[in-house]
């Protein structure tokens, strides 16, 4: 599964797999030795579970950006992986094109959700969402939410409304705060809800 992978992502030659581990520890020792811009880590490994490397790798200050990617796309994990922090939960049976994508939105910054677990998560976010924000965001606030919403890095974002990326990340860091939401994930699931 990992040499059909490999090649599914490094075919178009804008992404290149720098390691692959067949565990958590082996993982873990992965990105120490080459500092990945994006980790793709399974939910199903042996040894340490995907979630538990997770749990240690985004408690990291310098993690790089991290994606569940696996077969398992149980309302469990999804809510898991979420919570511990994690940037994108995609589904290996995506097109390959999509992978692709993922992985460079991860590395820009983005926040990357298979649409099809989207689609089973917002029904449940709405029944427990206010139609609006609980708190006020001004104008610049809800555009930056909006591109969020949208899976925009903050590049892409930045450059849309004339804003640097660094000051795009004072934007969502802020966000985060406001709407107590841990990671952009959520925030973008969130303003999804809103119907931002």
């Amino acid at each position: 599964m990992r040499a059909g992978l490999r090649t599914v992502l490094e075919v178009g030659g804008s992404v290149r797999v720098v390691g692959e581990a067949d565990d958590g520890r082996a993982l873990l020792e992965q990105v120490d030795r080459h500092r990945p811009d994006v980790v793709l880590v399974d939910v199903q490994m042996p040894g340490s579970g995907g979630l538990d490397v997770l749990r240690t790798l985004c408690a990291r200050p310098d993690a790089p950006p991290a994606a569940v990617l696996t077969t398992f796309d149980l309302d469990d994990y999804v809510t898991e992986a979420l919570r511990i922090g994690v940037q994108g939960f995609l589904l290996k049976d995506a097109e390959p094109d999509a992978l692709v994508r993922a992985v460079l939105d991860l590395a820009a910054g983005g926040a990357v959700l298979d649409p099809r677990i989207t689609a089973r998560l917002l029904p449940r976010l709405a029944g427990g969402t206010p139609a609006r924000p609980p708190v006020e965001l001004t104008l610049r606030e809800q555009q930056v939410l909006g591109g969020l919403s949208a899976g925009e890095s903050n590049a892409a974002i930045g450059a849309r409304l004339g804003l640097a990326p660094a000051t795009v990340k004072k934007y969502v860091s802020a966000l985060l705060v406001k709407l107590g939401a841990d990671n952009r994930v959520q925030a973008a699931l969130l303003a999804q809800g809103w119907g931002l």
